[in-house]
């Protein structure tokens, strides 16, 4: 058997010297807010800075153009059950974006629909490609019953990536679901944070008394309100004394939850300096769903100062260093979420000592180191240049 170190750096010694024209080839994007959509923006923010020329491919509706940057869209449908979630499907506008823009390299943030064709495409053309794994498609499945489907799901998955040049997965437990499915192209490139936007300096006081007039323990949640992310599992932690659940997102289960958590308070969506100033103002952070093939809230907790209780499973466990500047739980414990929040609530120092590590365990993190090695990939494949793994043969 075969082990490999999750984390690769590029070979080449290959810098900015040589400008590329790039293709990001996104299933989603602005106006919709998410994960894949963030990533996306500082993929565009980066190289852009870094003088490559970049053009983005993404489905309708929405603008043009986003910092100068071109957005070509794609007729889309609507994803049911999912708000605001929409599916190109006009493949042959995307074929036509592809030969227009004649990139160096095209870079397929979560390959589903658009992705799976852009690399098929991309592989006629003789076009390099670099796929982002950033969603774990068969985890969801199972959240919305669709147990069955996680076989189908994986294949179809393990199909895209290996049509990529190389694959960058986000996290360590990320890299080895595809390995061992099959995807042999594949290394660890996790997300970088904003170290400025989020950070202690933005906790808030007028905030704290507002959220926690009596002086609870702020406990925070920063996501989506939708199916995957299982936020219900804070129902219990909103009934302890002297808590107080803060919970900043939006989705189509919000109703729902404000139902099963009275004692809550729902902010909705927040972005910018309001969302700098959530995270920092909480005492602790706490991430519900299981699926997360990283997981940037809980980066952007740490950032700010926070200690965080998240899953022992996906892209946490590159974050969260049991003890030291959080706490894992795990879904095959009933108790175990709910034991990790008492244990911080009744042992306020043991608390305050996690949120002292918490910002130093990302500070390696910047987007600008995590974007030079992006870059870096982008030069490998482009130069044919490869990679070497590290590991040895067992």
């Amino acid at each position: 058997m075969t082990q490999f170190s999750a984390e690769v750096r590029p070979t080449t010694t290959a810098t900015s010297t040589r400008t590329l024209s790039i293709l990001v080839v996104a299933e989603t994007f602005l106006p919709v807010v998410n994960g894949v959509t963030n990533s996306v923006l500082r993929v565009t923010e980066h190289m852009s800075s870094r003088g490559h020329s970049l053009r983005v491919v993404a489905p309708g509706p929405g603008p043009a153009e986003h910092d100068g940057i071109p957005v070509h869209r794609t007729r889309s449908v609507s994803m049911p059950g999912y708000g605001g979630l929409r599916i190109g499907f006009d493949l042959a506008s995307l074929d036509a974006a592809i030969e227009d823009a004649q990139p160096d390299v095209i870079h397929v943030a979560a390959p589903a629909v658009l992705g799976s064709r852009a690399l098929t495409r991309a592989r006629e053309l003789g076009i390099p490609t670099v796929a982002i794994y950033q969603t774990d498609l068969a985890g969801f499945a199972s959240r919305y019953h669709l147990t069955a489907a996680r076989r189908p799901i994986w294949r179809y998955v393990t199909s895209l990536h290996d049509r990529a040049d190389l694959t960058l997965a986000p996290s360590t437990a990320a890299v080895w679901d595809l390995r061992q499915r099959g995807v042999s192209n594949v290394v660890r490139w996790m997300r970088g944070v904003d170290l400025e936007r989020f950070n202690p300096v933005h906790r808030d006081e007028k905030l704290r008394r507002e959220l926690a007039p009596n002086g609870e323990t702020i406990v925070g949640y920063v996501g989506r309100l939708a199916r995957e992310k299982q936020v219900e599992r804070l129902a219990e932690v909103s009934r302890m004394p002297n808590v107080r659940v803060v919970i900043v997102g939006d989705g189509p289960l919000e109703a729902k939850l404000r139902r099963q958590m009275p004692n809550a308070i729902f902010v909705g969506f927040k972005s910018g300096a309001d969302l700098s100033r959530f995270h920092a103002s909480f005492d602790l952070f706490v991430h519900t769903g299981v699926d997360e093939t990283f997981c940037q809230a809980v980066q952007e907790a740490l950032a700010s100062g926070v200690p965080v209780v998240a899953p022992a499973a996906g892209g946490p466990l590159d974050l969260v260093q049991h003890g030291v500047n959080g706490f894992l739980w795990t879904e095959h414990s009933a108790v175990s979420l709910n034991g990790a929040v008492e244990e911080l609530l009744r042992h306020p120092v043991k608390r305050e000592r996690l949120a002292a590590a918490a910002r130093a365990s990302v500070e390696s993190r910047s987007w600008a180191s995590v974007m030079s090695e992006l870059e870096g990939h982008y030069m490998s494949v482009v130069t044919g240049l490869g990679f070497a793994y590290r590991g040895v043969q067992q």
